[in-house]
């Protein structure tokens, strides 16, 4: 599968991005690695705010290819897995961020405090290491798209 067949399925619909929606979006993710590290905010949202920083990175990097993920059931699904085919991430990645996108639904949708440092601590990293990865394939990929 690609992108492209993606797209023939309604999976995605195209978008022209901008120099502009990539710093936005790029804000976006720096604010929510920053805020997701405050110790007075409880581990629950802590974990919640580092997945979306890594949600924001697929985002920004399905933009940057030319894509966006229609609304709807699944987009976080396919946000994710749609780094199979921009960053390209190792698979560990990818499993890493499906188990941190459970354990998210968990906090906001069924139980508090079931999340433990070490998990805010893996959310955390990740977010970190596909922020530099996506910012090395932008400059690679799209430098059209980066600030100067």
């Amino acid at each position: 599968m690609t992108l492209q067949d993606w797209l023939s399925s309604g999976w995605l619909k195209q978008h022209a991005s901008s120099r502009k929606e990539i710093a936005d979006l790029l804000t976006k993710v720096d604010r929510d690695i920053t805020e997701a590290s405050k110790e007075e905010i409880t581990l629950d949202w802590r974990l919640a705010i580092a997945y979306n920083a890594c949600l924001g990175c697929a985002t920004i990097a399905l933009r940057a290819a030319g894509y966006r993920i229609p609304g709807g059931a699944g987009q976080h699904y396919r946000t994710i897995q749609s780094l199979r085919f921009t960053i390209k991430p190792q698979s560990d990645i990818i499993a890493s961020l499906e188990a941190i996108s459970r354990k998210r639904a968990i906090v906001s949708y069924d139980a508090a405090g079931t999340i433990t440092e070490s998990e805010v601590a893996e959310a955390m990293s990740l977010a970190e290491e596909l922020r530099e990865r996506l910012l090395a394939w932008l400059r690679e990929e799209h430098p059209e798209l980066m600030q100067e």
